[in-house]
């Protein structure tokens, strides 16, 4: 069946409609806290990811096949991405097999070549691909997992990151994740707050829950090291993305620096290629690719045979806060753990803070996908219609 049309268009960044119901303890963590990242050296920027990070809102993306059948996708940026798919990559894909998901992804691959693959035109390609698999599964009368080869298990163990740790201990969770609040920019004072914070957390979870440090492109190599001795004594079981993502030596000098320290990233290297230098310098314990920017659903099953092949464990950026990433999560054999971020406020139930209307979520710390064809989205073309801005 050909392709009919490809149309982006520009959606509410967050997607909840309205369904908070519950009336929050507090605020959330997300509101106030400082977390270290790329622009700490600048004052100004400092305290918070808003006063720097771009408000733009989400995009959509429905692929149309010649009988009426459509498919969903979304991924971020706004018209930058929208622009890049409706008068680019879109139009190149009409008349194309909708089926052929494989030639599709290389397609647009290629045809980004001449201003680069990565970066925002992999959040277009993303989003098209999404599309494309929500099509398919359409079609074919089956969910997107069972596409893949089927379930991998009989439920998803997942992890939770957000800096509410008490609440999310309560919802069930067996592993968390910090965001870390000080870098090298803040001194020598860093490494006790960075202690501080990780020791309490450390108190609080108690010995057998897992805890993980998120770094977010912060670090140097040498604060890292530095961090990492000083954590030594509260098991953590990974560090991630200490260093700028670019910065592919720094990965091997910080890995032969600190032999004994698990180490991930990857939510910000897009397309398959930074992963497949990853994995033959073992520069990196763990693969974290995000579905929606690094390509899309054909791209992160690309870099877990891949990832597979050379021993390293794939767990995704914010998985589990989607149906694309839950479907690839579910049907991928070497991801152990699915990540949910919790930026919502302590007491209200997830079920009221899904970006999707009757996405799955979380409970006790497992998720299992919806069963229905395609991503089981639960919108039709008139719900979709008023997500839409302008």
């Amino acid at each position: 069946m050909k392709i009919k049309s490809v149309k982006a268009f520009l959606i509410k960044s967050d997607l909840t409609g309205g369904q908070i119901k519950t009336e929050p303890r507090r605020p959330a963590w997300t509101s106030h806290a400082e977390v270290a990242g790329p622009m700490s050296r600048f004052a100004r920027f400092k305290k918070l990811r808003t006063t720097w990070r771009p408000n733009l809102p989400s995009v959509g993306v429905i692929v149309t096949a010649e009988d009426g059948s459509w498919g969903f996708g979304a991924s971020r940026y706004g018209n930058p991405v929208a622009c890049l798919i409706n008068e680019h990559l879109g139009p190149l894909l009409v008349t194309e097999n909708c089926m052929a998901t494989e030639t599709l992804w290389d397609m647009l691959l290629r045809a980004a070549s001449p201003y680069g693959a990565s970066g925002l035109a992999s959040y277009a390609i993303s989003a098209i691909d999404f599309a494309l698999w929500d099509l398919k599964g359409k079609i074919l009368k089956r969910p997107v997992y069972e596409l893949l080869g089927g379930p991998a298990r009989e439920k998803q163990i997942c992890y939770v990151t957000g800096g509410d740790t008490d609440w999310n201990m309560e919802l069930g969770f067996n592993a968390t994740k910090l965001p870390c609040p000080y870098g090298p920019a803040d001194g020598r004072d860093a490494l006790d707050g960075n202690e501080e914070l990780v020791a309490r957390t450390r108190e609080l979870i108690g010995p057998k829950k897992e805890l993980m440090l998120d770094c977010w492109m912060a670090f140097d190599t040498d604060f890292a090291v530095r961090l990492a001795e000083r954590l030594r004594p509260y098991d953590l079981k990974w560090i991630e993305d200490c260093l700028l993502p670019e910065d592919m030596d720094g990965w091997s000098n910080l890995r032969q620096r600190l032999p004994w320290q698990t180490l991930a990233t990857g939510e910000h290297w897009y397309t398959v290629m930074p992963f497949m230098q990853a994995a033959a310098r073992h520069s990196v314990d763990i693969f974290q690719p995000d579905v929606a920017w690094v390509g899309g659903v054909t791209a992160t099953v690309k870099i877990c045979h891949l990832a597979e092949a050379a021993g390293i464990p794939v767990m995704p950026h914010a998985a589990m806060n989607s149906p694309f990433g839950q479907h690839v999560c579910f049907a991928m054999p070497n991801i152990p753990l699915g990540e949910f971020f919790l930026g919502s406020p302590p007491g209200v139930p997830l079920e009221e803070v899904t970006p999707f209307p009757g996405m799955a979520v979380p409970k006790d710390g497992v998720l299992v996908p919806r069963g229905d064809p395609g991503f089981g989205l639960a919108m039709s073309l008139d719900d979709l219609e008023k997500l839409k801005i302008g």
